[in-house]
């Protein structure tokens, strides 16, 4: 049986600020690339790693297969600054674990396939998290150039 969740916002603010989320090309995702593209990073932004799971990430390295999520502090249930909604708290609680649930789904699916998954809090230093993935990148392309297995595990 179908779990009937609401689909009207509390309020008209609520609406109008739930429409205005972007789903890509956000402030941390725009400053994450232009410091990864600094570092001299080539990338694919908002692809399917997997084309056969609905499953986007915001930054696609395919030689290497590394998928890089941005996550977003309140959907995403951040540990340091995840705030509790106000109003419909129940309903916001849920939507939370049920992403957290899919992003652990996601990690392990794209694992399986022989992907490494880097997750980017949106409130990360964009620098540091760019040097951070640009060490994965640069890793796994010395050991793909070297005839060495990338497959994690």
């Amino acid at each position: 049986m179908a779990v009937e969740r609401p689909t009207r916002a509390s309020s008209e603010g609520v609406r109008k600020s739930m429409k205005g989320n972007r789903g890509r090309d956000t402030k941390p995702e725009l400053a994450l690339r232009r410091a990864a593209h600094a570092l001299g990073l080539r990338y694919r932004v908002s692809v399917r790693p997997l084309p056969s799971i609905r499953r986007t990430a915001d930054m696609v390295f395919t030689r290497v297969k590394i998928a890089v999520f941005m996550d977003g502090c309140f959907w995403h249930g951040c540990p340091e600054h995840h705030t509790k909604a106000a109003t419909n708290a129940e309903y916001w609680a849920e939507k939370v674990r049920r992403n957290r649930e899919r992003d652990a789904e996601t990690d392990r699916i794209l694992a399986e396939a022989g992907w490494t998954v880097i997750r980017v809090w949106e409130h990360e230093d964009p620098i540091a998290s760019a040097r951070r993935i640009a060490e994965r990148v640069n890793s796994l392309n010395v050991r793909r150039e070297a005839g060495i297995s990338t497959r994690e595990g």
